[in-house]
């Protein structure tokens, strides 16, 4: 019998953990492959949340998380570390996945090494090298060395074959973040401890539509993140709403928001929450307001808007089927389309019945299925 090719799966952030366990489980639970699972720690409290959740224990773990450290920094000691694991395991092949420093560094750190890449959310792109990021240009570059591109949608499959990348080499997918989404939700309905936490919250909001934020973005930070604030400080004198905010641990993030909106009656800023009571953040808000990439795949799959606050996205799916519309960073603009929303159930319910665009939940079997196919398995 053939032995197992080994997979390393390389992940340092909690999007890429949540986007890549649904994949390390069906690659653990099929015998034709040996998973090794290196995470860089790039984000470690958030990171480890979901990797207690998913009950993976990583076999490598550079933790490379440092207050306020530089890009080239960090860039540098992720690809010395992840050379050193890569050398220490000798894999057939590296997974990554989106846009991340890590990323990057991994699929880098492979190719430095001649082992194919292969690229889980593939072919995203905004066409502005600065918004996101640095990921714009983190996922071209991962991009140019993979082996395998497997595009969440048919936009992704086009911006890549717009690249000259092989058509044979490029795989629409769907979004692993779905099938993650299926799998935690699945759980929490068998156990609905994992969630209970919101519950003091849910009883103070009972009433009240609630109104999900998250903001992280590194170029939102400084007058975009004021801007963020006072939008949340206009909405939630509404009587009818209130806000939960999962602050980001970024001090860019958190300063500003402890400053603005701190003791509002109707604004709950709240640590970052674990996978599964983000989920239920995501069922109980009536609106979700972010500039997360993740976010405009997630919510959708619940039925829920969002709006982006971005001048971009490399998500333009959501945008293009309605279930995501991007607002920007201006105060004014976020609370007039909150409000639309809010006041007009016309406009409210053509963004939550539109058409998910991001998967399925099968993404992983089909992510499995092509690695096979392509080492002859």
């Amino acid at each position: 019998m053939t032995s197992p090719a080994r997979i390393l799966v390389v992940f340092g952030t909690r999007p890429e953990a949540i986007k890549l366990f649904p994949v390390v489980h069906a690659l653990k639970a099929d015998p034709r492959f040996e998973c090794v699972v290196c995470v860089s720690a790039q984000h470690r409290q958030m990171l480890d949340q979901v990797l207690e959740i998913a009950g993976i224990v990583p076999d490598h773990d550079l933790d490379v998380m440092q207050p306020d450290q530089t890009l080239d920094a960090l860039t540098a000691n992720l690809l010395t570390g992840l050379g050193k694991v890569m050398d220490a395991v000798q894999p057939d092949r590296v997974i990554v996945q989106g846009d991340t420093a890590t990323a990057m560094t991994g699929a880098l750190a492979a190719y430095y090494r001649k082992v194919p890449v292969d690229h889980v959310e593939a072919g995203l792109r905004s066409y502005n090298i600065y918004h996101p990021w640095p990921e714009e240009v983190n996922r071209k570059i991962i991009g140019a060395m993979a082996s395998l591109h497997f595009a969440p949608t048919a936009t992704s499959e086009a911006a890549l074959l717009k690249e000259a990348v092989d058509p044979a080499r490029v795989h629409v997918t769907g979004n692993t973040v779905i099938d993650a989404l299926h799998w935690v939700s699945d759980k929490i309905e068998r156990e609905p401890a994992l969630a209970s936490g919101l519950a003091e919250l849910e009883a103070k909001f009972a009433g009240k539509r609630i109104i999900g934020v998250t903001s992280h973005r590194r170029e939102n930070f400084g007058e975009g993140m004021e801007q963020i604030a006072q939008a949340i400080r206009e909405i939630a004198a509404r009587p009818d709403t209130a806000v939960i905010f999962p602050v980001h641990l970024n001090p860019n993030v958190r300063t500003v928001m402890n400053e603005r909106l701190s003791g509002l009656g109707n604004v709950a800023l709240i640590e970052p929450l674990d996978y599964p009571h983000f989920a239920r953040l995501l069922n109980i808000a009536e609106i979700m307001l972010t500039d997360s990439g993740g976010v405009q795949e997630e919510a959708p799959a619940l039925g829920k808007p969002v709006l982006v606050m971005r001048e971009t996205t490399e998500r333009p799916e959501g945008v293009e089927a309605g279930t995501a519309k991007l607002v920007g960073t201006t105060a004014a603009t976020i609370v007039t389309e909150i409000s639309t929303l809010l006041d007009d159930t016309t406009a409210y319910e053509a963004m939550a019945r539109a058409h998910n665009p991001f998967g399925d939940g099968q993404s992983s079997r089909r992510i499995v299925e092509l690695l096979a196919n392509e080492i002859g398995q």
